[in-house]
């Protein structure tokens, strides 16, 4: 596989964002920028948010916990995490977390190529120049399986 990856950098804030299912999420490497091989997303998930249990069939998902407290269920595991946590949450095994309800929690997220195009076809671009609050958060479908961004 030909290499087309060229090195950047980015300042703290820069990156594309998106209002995803009620959490502010920054694109700072994409599968774009990595020939596809790992996606790298800022998350800032408000006091008290708790994401919806999930699986993922085919990657692992890893974050590192810069601001911030949460509980992270994964199968019969629970972490209780704090800024310098990480958390590697295996393919396979359904998982969720609880944002504690005094703070947001800021966190980088390690997955596959393809999680940067989820945010944006899930998401709803965010512009710094638009004040006002946040987009509500979508409704998400009964059935988790169609939450599934597959491999080009």
């Amino acid at each position: 596989m030909p290499r087309h990856a060229q090195p950047y950098a980015l300042s703290p804030g820069d990156g594309e964002a998106h209002w995803f299912f009620g959490n502010l999420v920054t694109l700072k490497a994409a599968g774009e920028h990595t020939d596809g091989r790992f996606a790298l997303t800022e998350f800032v998930n408000p006091a008290g948010f708790a994401s919806p249990l999930h699986v993922h069939h085919d990657e692992h998902e890893a974050f590192y916990i810069l601001e911030g407290t949460a509980e992270v269920h994964c199968g019969d595991e629970v972490f209780r995490v704090a800024p310098g946590s990480f958390v590697l949450l295996p393919s396979g095994i359904p998982h969720w977390h609880q944002v504690s309800s005094d703070a947001p929690m800021r966190s980088l997220v390690l997955t596959t190529g393809q999680f940067d195009r989820y945010v944006a076809a899930c998401g709803e671009r965010f512009r710094i120049d638009v004040l006002g609050p946040p987009p509500a958060a979508p409704q998400l479908p009964d059935e988790p399986h169609r939450l599934r961004v597959d491999a080009p």
